[in-house]
C-alpha cells in the first residue's frame, strides 16, 4: 500500500477570518508557516510592542510579506490600551486593498488584535452587542473592560475612507 505525504496546516494562536482577504491571529511560530503560507499574505499589521521573534521575521522576509510595527509605545508597557493613533494608522493599511490578503496580528491576537477588529466592526455598523460577542470570544476569560469602552467610544468619523474601499466596508 502506497501512502501519500501530506502537509499538516495548523492556525496559528486566536486565528480568525475578518473578512475575505483580511485575517486576525497571534504571532505564529514554526509549526504554522505551512498555513500562514498558504493565505498569501502581502502584508502584516504587527501591534504588540515588541517585534515579532527571529523566526516570524524571516518567514516574513523568505514570503516577502510586508511587516507594518504600529504597536512601539514611547514610555508604555505591553498591558497598555492600544491608542487611537494606531488604530487610525492600522485603517489607512487595512482599508487599503493593495495590501491584502493581510493578517493582523499581536502576540496572542487577543486585546490589541480584538480592539482593531471590534472597531471595524463598528465601522462596518455592527451592532455593539455582536461587536463584543466576537472580541470576548477571542478574549476569553482576559476580557478588558477598557478595550470595550474603547470600541464602543471610537469615532469612525476620524477613519479615512479610500476611493476604492474593500466590498466589505
Amino acid at each position: 500500500m502506497r501512502r501519500t505525504a501530506y502537509q499538516h496546516y495548523i492556525p496559528p494562536v486566536n486565528f480568525g477570518y475578518v473578512e475575505n482577504d483580511l485575517y486576525r491571529c497571534g504571532q505564529p511560530n514554526e509549526l504554522n508557516f505551512p498555513f500562514m503560507e498558504k493565505l498569501g499574505l502581502r502584508c502584516i499589521v504587527w501591534l504588540a510592542p515588541e517585534e515579532p521573534n527571529q523566526n516570524v521575521m524571516n518567514f516574513v522576509d523568505d514570503q516577502d510579506i510586508q511587516l507594518h510595527h504600529l504597536g512601539v509605545l514611547e514610555g508604555g508597557n505591553a498591558s497598555d490600551p492600544i491608542t487611537e493613533d494606531m488604530i487610525l494608522e492600522a485603517f489607512d493599511l487595512i482599508l487599503d486593498k493593495r495590501n491584502h490578503p493581510m493578517a493582523i496580528m499581536c502576540n496572542i491576537g487577543r486585546h490589541r488584535t480584538g480592539t482593531v477588529v471590534g472597531c471595524l466592526r463598528k465601522l462596518q455598523r455592527w451592532n455593539l452587542a455582536s461587536i463584543f460577542e466576537e472580541y470576548r470570544r477571542f478574549a476569553g476569560p482576559k476580557v478588558r473592560i477598557l478595550n470595550e469602552q474603547f470600541i464602543e467610544l471610537f469615532d469612525t468619523d476620524l477613519v479615512r475612507i479610500p476611493v476604492d474601499p474593500p466590498e466589505w466596508l
